[in-house]
């Protein structure tokens, strides 16, 4: 039997790497709860200790948020150095160069590291909700695992609330049982949980044997987000299958165990205007250093994709497509250069390991089949890039190619737009990334389809100056008008109003609001299963 067993507030409170708590609607601290930490320290080469940035879409997301507000981010010490760098609570103030929030870390052991993370939640839930053909692994002693390391980080998340009722932001698929926990040890406490990679159709959830147990954990939320209408209406079917939870569709809210959730589309963005322009100079400048960094010649063609070294990421789609490309349009022979920055990541595992031999098999196989003495096609960096490197690949290149086979966002298309002040470059985005809901003036191909996107990839390169510049300004204009800033302050607003507005009284949207997000819930329901115990309670034997 899995049972809650925290004690709840601890009261520390004296000799914090913080020095107040900030207001936020007039009340208790601003609390992130998210695996990845924005901030990470490592031994470097010589001994030293090096400070290393995420770059992770729910890091640039999320970031802005917590650091306007002066919060608390709490996420899983990493790094081979964190330990040193912490207070006696485990915190440290970051940013280093100008300190404006606290970084509570969390500490797993190797055991722990490899049921949660490795095992449920990236070889169970990653698989289970992204379309990429890898099938999900589930064992208990993984959930069990996942349900320990939940509830550490709930009763960290109680701990930095002290005395007061905080807003609570859950983040991402690590979490999903938290915000019930949370919710037990704090019931007056604002809890959000926000879900960054897609939600699955209700009959896929079924797959996981403690389906249940996520849904029920979530709805331990009073605000639940997600990127896409249709996450929502997924989870939505999710609730009334698996719990038998009663649904408003028009006023989007989950009526479950005598608690109400409110659930929203809150699609991710990123900062605008970016602080990393002014640093990396103009675009003619960025070409410059590109240019130097991988020896190519002004005449060369720059196509950028960054992502992870992620099966979901489509990344041996796109050299597939590289080589389509030089094989229907010999013209771009010994001009057209795509550089591929691929972090490693999640190498333990064997579809993450799997992937990469066969990137680099195909890597080969191109640059051998076409390079010359002067050129090659294609550059496969593995490594970390710090968001300056990677906004100054985004301005140097001609073309971003996002080729995601499924992704909840991913933010690289909306980061490429904020970059192209100068309003040229072309977009070449996936349909299957949510960001391809806004982005509607990118070339939007279907990454499965090879030589379809060979060919957007040439029309990308042969564009029109007039035909760029509209493009990008009409998506410039999209990304601006909902930048990071914004959709933090419209999930803290809707939070707010939440906790202001009496029980009876969910919140509502407008009718602009509505034209703005559509409707949120389409299409019949499934049929409820019955009711069980509570989360809590629930045995999962």
């Amino acid at each position: 039997m899995h049972e809650l067993t925290a004690d709840g507030i601890t009261g520390l409170s004296e000799h914090r790497s913080y020095d107040a708590t900030p207001p936020w609607a007039g009340s208790g601290r601003v609390i992130v709860l998210a695996n990845r930490e924005p901030f990470r320290h490592e031994h470097g080469p010589g001994g030293e200790i090096v400070v290393k940035r995420s770059t992770s879409g729910l890091v640039t997301a999320s970031e802005p948020l917590v650091q306007k507000s002066g919060g608390v981010w709490i996420a899983h010490g990493s790094g081979t150095a964190d330990r040193l760098v912490v207070d006696a609570w485990d915190g440290v103030m970051v940013p280093p160069e100008d300190p404006a929030y606290r970084l509570r870390r969390v500490w797993l052991n190797a055991a722990e590291e490899e049921g949660y993370y490795y095992g449920f939640a990236n070889e169970g839930l990653w698989p289970l909700c992204h379309r990429a053909h890898v099938r999900p692994r589930f064992r208990s002693t993984d959930f069990d695992t996942y349900w320990t390391i939940n509830a550490r980080f709930a009763e960290a998340a109680c701990d930095e609330a002290q005395s007061e009722p905080p807003l609570v932001l859950v983040q991402d698929y690590h979490f999903a049982l938290a915000p019930l926990m949370i919710r037990q040890q704090l019931p007056s406490s604002t809890i959000v949980a926000f879900w960054h990679i897609p939600w699955p159709a209700a009959e896929h959830l079924d797959m996981c044997p403690w389906a249940a147990y996520l849904v029920e954990g979530m709805l331990g939320s009073t605000l639940l987000g997600f990127q896409t209408r249709k996450d929502c209406t997924h989870f939505l079917d999710s609730a009334e299958r698996l719990l038998g939870a009663a649904i408003d569709r028009k006023r989007q809210v989950v009526a479950h165990a005598g608690r109400r959730t409110c659930v929203r589309t809150y699609p991710a963005s990123v900062q605008w205007p970016s602080s990393w322009l002014p640093e990396i100079g103009s675009v003619d400048a960025c070409a410059r250093e590109i240019r130097r960094r991988f020896n190519l010649r002004e005449s060369d063609r720059l196509v950028v994709g960054i992502d992870r070294m992620d099966y979901t990421k489509g990344i041996e789609e796109k050299v597939l497509c590289i080589e389509q490309l030089l094989e229907q349009c010999p013209e771009f022979i010994d001009s057209l250069v795509f550089v591929q920055a691929a972090e490693p990541s999640r190498a333990r595992l064997a579809p993450y390991r799997d992937l990469r031999a066969r990137v680099l098999a195909l890597v080969d196989r191109v640059n051998r089949r076409f390079a010359t003495a002067a050129w090659r096609p294609v550059h496969l960096v593995e490594e970390h890039e710090e968001p300056r490197e990677v906004y100054r690949l985004l301005r140097a290149a001609e073309v971003c190619y996002v080729g995601s086979l499924h992704d909840g966002m991913n933010l690289v298309g909306k980061e490429f737009v904020s970059a192209r002040d100068d309003e040229r470059g072309v977009l070449v985005l996936s349909a299957f990334a949510g960001a391809s809901e806004e982005l509607t003036d990118a070339v939007i191909v279907n990454p499965y389809d090879v030589e379809q996107t060979a060919n957007a990839l040439a029309r990308a390169l042969t564009m029109s100056a007039a035909e760029q510049q509209h493009r990008m300004r009409l998506m410039r204009a999209r990304v601006k008008a909902w930048d990071a800033d914004r959709w933090g302050t419209r999930i803290l607003e809707d939070a707010a109003n939440l906790r202001s507005a009496p029980a009876s009284e969910p919140l509502y949207r407008s009718a602009q609001e509505e034209e703005q997000f559509g409707d949120v819930y389409v299409g019949p329901a499934t049929a409820p299963r019955s009711e069980e115990t509570t989360v809590t309670t629930r045995s999962i034997a």
